[in-house]
């Protein structure tokens, strides 16, 4: 285990995000899975009336990369309006390539920076995104 990849931090953030987290009546869920390491990250999304999240689940079967990747989208993402997290995953995105640094929005994302230099891993710490976004499509398919 690469200790630069799983610290104390990433691993406390991991083991933090709860098991068989589930929203009642949400407006939208969506399961995706990396087709390069085989984690899978199910997200339910609730919207307030002003277009914001209200309400987010996670639930993670995935390395503690991603699921402390899902841990921060978890604590964070509630009051945002979608495209800020789509913005927030297009930055992690860059940052993991090395074309632009890591974005400042939410401060744990600095503790994925070393993940930077280990490509495998970049598909599981941005899952927690992609389903958060596929869960707020269910709504707009079902408008």
């Amino acid at each position: 285990m690469d200790s630069a990849l799983y610290n104390r931090d990433i691993l406390r953030l991991a083991s933090s995000l709860i098991s068989g987290d589930r929203l009642d009546r949400p407006h939208g869920t969506a399961e995706v899975r990396s087709p390069i390491c085989g984690s899978r990250i199910q997200a339910d999304v609730k919207f307030a009336g002003n277009g914001k999240v209200a309400a987010l689940a996670l639930r993670a079967n995935a390395c503690a990369l991603g699921q402390a990747t899902a841990a921060i989208v978890r604590a964070n993402g509630v009051g945002l309006e979608i495209a800020a997290i789509g913005e927030i995953r297009a930055g992690v995105e860059q940052a993991l390539k090395g074309t632009a640094p890591m974005p400042a929005t939410w401060s744990e994302l600095d503790l994925l920076v070393p993940a930077k230099d280990y490509p495998s891993r970049h598909a599981a710490i941005l899952l927690p995104f992609d389903a958060v976004l596929a869960a707020a499509d269910q709504l707009k398919l079902a408008s």
